[in-house]
């Protein structure tokens, strides 16, 4: 009964476009080895893992990449690769490399091989995103200092070098033509022995680790864009963690199998400032006006989602209460006008479930407003490329806001700002540009968070983008896993701690 279970789900994600079925070929009749997980992830790879991508962020959630500093959860900056740091001077800092640490590969951590990653991470096309308006000079003073200058007095700079995108890896891993392997190349307790495409890879304990050796001996990562299988892969035991279980799929499941984190991500509606429609602001504000987002919160989310009052949600408690003290104003929007049957194009993914539904109820709210819309989704991978283009008129994006450094500013750098990496809306604003530099050059704490309330307002006011609503994930984990991890920064999955029963 199990195996015919499990069979039915698959030939139901297969009935739908562009989904994915977790290990299909697998004999689920022999038994799992004790010390073996098996991960549903949300995405496959668009870059082949390559750290100098969004792919980082699947490094670092199994533990295998490690970068200079680590994060806690409420975004401070601790040890990591790196012991110690210091200011030496408004453009000066250096860094202590711990000692003692092995790469995979067998080669050994030193300052120079720190100093090849993040000048391999500077020269990448395009740049981690963190690094956007970003020039650093970086020397290896010696086998355990790095010094980086900065061009401006950066007091985020240990926090930048949180990102999984500035993992530190071995020298072997860089390849010519700026190509990144991966494969054997980390620090962290997992080793990665294995990549298969946009199918799997495979993780093995490193017993070399220079920190806690990881309970668990293998981890193997598949690749499920389709929610529905990843929930089907939950229920019949296939999957021991799942990412992102589908709000529709939560009464299909046993309660105790999910949990919900409350995410610093933003389901946000991408207008294109360069697009034949929405080049016009009055344009972008009918379409602002003929958004429901209860409508979308109560029939799509189930109200697992918080309605967004700006780019940043309730998961940075401090937004709310500085827009209330500097008083930023609701944008008024009219209601009573109407497009004139401009025809639009609007584009999103499947890997994340909810998202065509989404887009179909923004097509009926929009087509209201005298809209004529019409819908492209595809999965992520194929459909970046033509988003980043500007080939729609808008686009759906689930969007996490501090995903790099626990601070909002590169995101917000990275998706308005004129010279931004993932400007899906084409958006160019030199009031923006200025507020976005002078909040990145604020000291961390009240002023910096009131200069990013303030920019945000303007890239608001400017109708760049209407965020939709604030998500909550919800993670699956079966029974027979323990102490995986639940992170609203979407960092961590699997590390050292976690095991099984």
């Amino acid at each position: 009964m199990r195996f015919n279970s499990i069979k039915l789900a698959c030939a139901l994600a297969f009935a739908l476009p562009l989904t994915g079925c977790f290990d299909s070929k697998t004999d689920t009749s022999e038994p799992v080895a004790k010390s073996e997980i098996r991960v549903a992830m949300m995405q496959p790879p668009r870059t082949g893992l390559s750290p100098l991508s969004d792919d980082a962020f699947k490094l670092s959630r199994w533990s295998t990449a490690e970068t200079l500093i680590n994060l806690t959860p409420t975004s401070e900056a601790e040890p990591m690769l790196a012991t110690d740091w210091k200011q030496v001077d408004p453009l000066t800092w250096q860094f202590t490399i711990r000692q003692g640490v092995t790469f995979h590969d067998g080669s050994v951590l030193d300052a120079n091989a720190v100093a090849n990653s993040l000048q391999k991470a500077l020269l990448a096309a395009p740049k981690p995103r963190i690094l956007d308006g970003i020039d650093l000079e970086i020397i290896a003073l010696d086998q355990s200092h790095v010094e980086i200058k900065t061009s401006f007095n950066d007091p985020l700079l240990p926090s930048r070098l949180s990102s999984p995108q500035l993992s530190i890896l071995s020298t072997n891993a860089y390849k010519e033509n700026g190509r990144v392997v991966p494969t054997g190349m980390g620090t962290g307790p997992f080793e990665l022995v294995e990549i298969n495409g946009t199918t799997s890879a495979k993780l093995t304990r490193f017993d070399g680790y220079w920190g806690e050796k990881a309970n668990i001996e293998t981890v193997i990562a598949e690749y499920v864009p389709n929610g529905f299988a990843r929930a089907a892969a939950l229920r019949t035991g296939t999957a021991d963690v799942v990412e992102a279980v589908p709000v529709s799929q939560i009464a299909t499941i046993d309660s105790e199998l999910l949990y919900e984190v409350a995410m610093p991500r933003t389901n946000t509606l991408y207008l294109n400032s360069k697009s034949g429609v929405f080049n016009q602001l009055e344009m972008r504000k009918i379409a602002a006006a003929a958004v429901d987002r209860k409508q979308i919160i109560n029939t799509v989310y189930e109200n697992h989602a918080d309605i967004a009052e700006g780019l940043l949600g309730p998961a940075l408690a401090w937004a709310g209460p500085i827009r209330t003290e500097v008083g930023a104003e609701a944008l008024v929007v009219d209601n009573t006008k109407k497009a004139n049957g401009e025809k639009i194009v609007i584009g999103t993914f499947t890997d994340r479930a909810e998202l065509p539904e989404v887009a179909a109820l923004l097509k009926q709210q929009l087509e209201a407003a005298a809209f004529q819309v019409e819908l492209d989704i595809r999965e992520y991978a194929q459909i970046e490329n033509d988003a980043l283009a500007g080939r729609f008129d808008a686009f759906i994006l689930s969007r996490a806001t501090v995903l790099d450094s626990g601070d909002p500013v590169a995101y917000m750098m990275s998706d308005f700002g004129c010279e931004g990496s993932f400007n899906l809306g084409q958006f160019c604003s030199e009031d923006v540009d200025n507020a976005l530099t002078h909040a990145d050059l604020q000291p961390l704490g009240p002023l910096r968070q009131k200069a990013i309330i303030a920019a945000e307002q303007k890239i608001l006011n400017d109708y760049a983008a209407i965020p939709l609503l604030h998500e909550r994930v919800i993670q699956g984990e079966s029974t027979r896993v323990v102490d995986v991890v639940r992170d609203p920064s979407e960092r961590r999955l699997i590390n050292a701690s976690t095991k099984v029963n």
